[in-house]
């Protein structure tokens, strides 16, 4: 192992650069022949040569942080130094030099090399409190307070503002030093937060200030950058004289801060015996020079774009291409912009105009592959692939395998996560991504496997711990179960991390915690930007409410099995009814149905925010009822924009959303009584019977199989449980076995969730002291044959702490008597709900206990379950749970309150709509 290795990086603008570096290092006998890595960022063929014939070592280290959004090409760089042990295999400590660095005295590199030997680290104190580029000209001090809380937290920034921002393009490092791992996990965590210039070094800082590691920090002559003192420029801007500095010989002359277009080879270099000499050197013209403004200008707009001022920095970027509309980086950045800004066209068109402008442009496809892989996926795939053409990068495959999965192309999504892993098997999002398309394809152990590996790898990422327990309750593998829900309840109740806001409703979490977990999901995944001003639309008198329904959902799916009929019923006379869809058309017999049953159908899938804006205020929707919530593809960008006066959460997501995104949300006295009020950020409205809609034209006609066709003994209780298997918690199941010990001769009849489940409940059973016979699978069927399969139930047993919904209404409908407990969350009372609306309340219990002893005492009256089905089957044209006329018109009279309270000037409160 060589005692030491430079390392640098660039691509093809920034080679005139990385030569002047190499041959400076080389005119030294010391250097000759020191091992040199370059991370090869976008190097041409040409450019691969000559380096490699000075004995540079080239190497590929893609981002080694994978990114969900559009990324500076400059971050390259910055990402990749925290792993440079990864990259510079064969050496005791690595030195770091800029590609627009030239080594002037090689007792810089000895002093850097001896202070990593002695503390670990060192570096070169570039940035100080009086380094002022990129802010205006306000001190670097002045903003680092505000760097620290957006990449890290309040905390933080307190303890580490006053404390010089040390840089990081030159400095030196022992490879066993410990900042190495921590600052790459620091920098991780606040690149999720925030796109900063300065995330590195902020990262840098605080793994160097809190890790304990001691550095050392080089004098001030070892290192000199233009922005600290105003170099001498010839008349024509393109010579730098070397200016007159109280030190001597300087150790480092680093070109910091320019831009690109500038970049000019260096025909002449210091020397060791070098004086004050004229060389051609990267430096920003002169001010005043037209070159020299768009440059500024420029910087400038990068500057409000990481300051958080979008709209400022689109202005800009719009300016410089009217006055050079040749700019490139300028183009880029607005697409950026707009895309941060939800203006998908406008992206678009400036992605493409910098295709334009540099056909080599690998990050460009790529976010223009990002806007098209909602409307048109197969477009996004070949945009991907173009980039990967250009730049092959784990990134890349990893949004080739999502899109793959998303166009149910599960083989081709599967082998582009595998190249992905080949090319970056420690990235976390990586497994996960490929563990997401492990699930789409059935492979739930195997996705299991790829979330906990993924959470080996960024355990500080919570969400991946979600996603490993998703998986494993999916096969109902519940070894790691009850230690996994500990550390995550600990997780919310710390504020320490994400938790899946659907996840937490299965983990018996309370209002509180349910509020506290989506508020910091919305923060993280969603963001801190506050939703738009409602729009102002006006009712004349007499007028009609337009109402729109937005989903992903307005196909054969359980939200629209609910709601199709509430959609025809509505009165005609007052209310105009708009469809909302932006999920697949799945040419079935209900999609059609749906679109029938809207006054207008409008489908969204290649629509951007700021056109449904446009739709909404072209139809003049006066209130928009989200049917999603947290499940799955839920677009929360369409609900910021605020699409109307009213904004209505009703039936997909039963919790709070933890933002201020919506008015109000549909609920009821028992899923959402006064006292959870202080839980949600909407304001509730309660249903006079129950929150949830039903649809009459549910089919009811189906033959009833035999026992013997369903896998059934031919006599005993059966006990059925049609829930997901992520709904069964190892809790209940213990539950449900300790009640068929007691019920001899009794069946639970389950759901088929796949090979896995079924042998790891299997086995549960036997576990239990429980035949694991008397566990039978019922195979997924058509709708029809489905529900006629209730009629050879005796008892329904409802799943807890998440219950039945759909489930739990397509028992009730079909007679068949269902037993839930009543917990204290919306998701784990709406079966209680709607066995009060069906009148049922019999069958509701108040804990683990009671539902036990009732579920003995009813399989030993059959004559009690035979008069329970009787009073099902005769309410099913008398039950409020079944009179969809009646929840319309309840639904249409809390649609009216909140509109009347709008127009009146009204904030939003919650109410209670009473009976008709």
């Amino acid at each position: 192992m060589h005692p030491f290795a430079i390392a640098t990086a660039g691509d093809a603008a920034y080679f005139p650069l990385l030569q002047g570096l190499v041959r400076s290092i080389r005119a030294f006998p010391q250097g000759a022949g020191v091992p040199i890595t370059v991370l090869d960022l976008g190097l041409g063929a040409e450019d691969r040569r000559w380096l490699t014939g000075e004995g540079a070592r080239l190497t590929v280290p893609g981002w080694d942080h994978p990114f969900d959004r559009p990324m500076p090409e400059y971050f390259k760089a910055m990402v990749s130094r925290p792993h440079l042990p990864n990259h510079v295999p064969d050496a005791a400590i690595i030195l770091w030099l800029d590609a627009d660095c030239w080594v002037q005295d090689w007792s810089a590199i000895e002093l850097l090399l001896a202070g990593a030997a002695a503390t670990g680290f060192a570096i070169v104190p570039e940035l100080d409190r009086a380094y002022t580029p990129f802010h205006d000209g306000a001190p670097y001090a002045h903003h680092l307070h505000d760097w620290y809380k957006a990449c890290f937290d309040e905390d933080t920034a307190r303890r580490l503002f006053a404390y010089p921002l040390l840089n990081s393009g030159v400095f030196a490092a022992r490879r066993d030093a410990p900042h190495w791992a921590l600052w790459a996990r620091l920098l991780a965590d606040s690149l999720r937060r925030t796109v900063l210039f300065v995330s590195e070094q902020v990262a840098l800082n605080l793994a160097l200030r809190t890790g304990g590691l001691p550095f050392s920090q080089l004098p001030a002559r070892c290192n000199w950058i233009c922005f600290r003192a105003t170099p001498f420029g010839s008349a024509d801007g393109r010579m730098l004289l070397e200016p007159e500095l109280p030190h001597a010989p300087l150790g480092i002359l680093h070109l910091a801060g320019y831009p690109l277009p500038r970049k000019q080879d260096p025909h002449t270099l210091s020397t060791p015996e070098g004086g004050t000499v004229t060389r051609p050197l990267s430096h920003e013209p002169p001010p005043g020079t037209p070159h020299a403004r768009v440059e500024e200008a420029l910087g400038r707009a990068f500057a409000l774009y990481r300051q958080g001022k979008p709209e400022d920095c689109g202005r800009l970027c719009r300016a410089i291409l009217t006055a050079s509309p040749d700019q490139t980086a300028a183009a880029f950045l607005l697409g950026v912009v707009d895309f941060s800004l939800g203006r998908q066209e406008d992206s678009r068109r400036h992605f493409a105009l910098a295709v334009a402008l540099q056909p080599d442009l690998a990050d460009a496809f790529s976010n223009l592959a990002l806007l098209e892989r909602h409307a048109r996926p197969r477009l996004a795939a070949a945009l991907i692939r173009r980039a990967l053409r250009l730049q092959p990068d784990a990134l890349l495959f990893t949004r080739l395998g999502t899109l793959f999965r998303d166009e149910r192309r599960g083989g081709e999504a599967l082998e582009a996560h595998r190249r992905a892993l080949a090319l970056q098997p420690d990235s976390a999002e990586a497994w996960r991504e490929s563990a997401h398309s492990m699930r789409a394809a059935k492979r739930l152990a195997q996705a299991a496997q790829g979330y906990d590996h993924a959470h080996r790898l960024a355990p500080e990422r919570t969400e991946l711990l979600c996603d490993r327990l998703f998986a494993s309750l999916s096969i109902c593998d519940w070894r790691t179960h009850e230690e996994t829900c500990r550390r995550l309840l600990d997780v919310i109740d710390r504020d320490r991390g994400v938790v899946l806001p659907l996840l937490s409703l299965l983990i018996g979490t309370s209002p509180a915690q349910q509020d506290r977990a989506a508020r910091r999901f919305h923060r993280e995944a969603v963001g801190p930007v506050s939703p738009a001003a409602a729009p102002r639309r006006a009712l004349p008198p007499g007028g009609r409410l337009n109402i729109a329904y937005l989903s992903a959902d307005f196909h054969d799916h359980a939200t629209a099995r609910l709601t199709a009929e509430l959609f025809e019923l509505h009165d005609r006379a007052r209310f105009s009814i708009f469809g909302y869809s932006y999920g697949e058309d799945d040419g079935s017999p209900m999609r059609r149905r749906l679109e029938a049953g809207f006054d207008r159908f409008r489908d969204l899938r290649q629509a951007d925010p700021g056109t449904v804006a446009a739709l909404c205020a072209e139809d003049g929707i006066h209130i928009l009822v989200d049917l999603k919530g947290y499940t799955q593809n839920v677009r929360l960008t369409l609900l910021a924009r605020r699409l109307a006066p009213i904004q209505v959460a009703y039936l997909g997501y039963p919790g709070p959303l933890g933002a201020e995104l919506l008015d109000y949300a549909i609920g009821d006295r028992i899923v959402t009584p006064p006292e959870h009020q202080p839980f949600y950020r909407e304001r509730l409205v309660r249903m006079p019977d129950s929150y949830q809609v039903n649809d009459r034209r549910r089919p009811t006609d189906a033959p009833t199989p035999t026992r013997a066709a369903c896998g059934l003994p031919a006599e005993g209780i059966v006990f059925c449980a049609f829930h997901a298997a992520f709904k069964i918690a190892p809790d209940l199941f213990a539950l449900w076995m300790r009640i068929l010990r007691r019920v001899p001769a009794s069946t639970l009849w389950l759901l088929d969730a796949g090979s896995d489940a079924t042998a790891n409940l299997r086995a549960e059973a036997a576990r239990h002291g429980v035949e694991p016979g008397r566990l039978v699978f019922a195979a997924p069927r058509p709708q029809a044959e489905h529900l006629a399969r209730y009629r050879l139930a005796d008892l329904a047993l409802d799943s807890f702490p998440y219950t039945g919904h759909t489930t739990t209404s397509d028992a009730l409908w079909m007679g068949a008597p269902v037993l839930t407990l009543h917990g204290g969350t919306f998701a784990s009372s709406v079966a209680a709900s709607l066995l009060h609306a069906a009148g049922l309340p019999e069958t509701v219990t108040g804990s683990f206990a009671e539902y036990e002893e009732r579920a003995v005492q009813l399989a030993g009256q059959p004559a009690t379950l035979t008069g329970f089905r009787h009073r099902l089957e005769a309410g099913r044209s008398t039950a409020p749970l079944f009179d969809s006329p009646r929840f319309t018109r309840h639904l249409e009279r809390a649609f009216q309150t909140m509109w009347d309270r709008h127009a009146a000037g009204l904030p939003p409160e919650a109410f209670t709509v009473e009976l008709s």
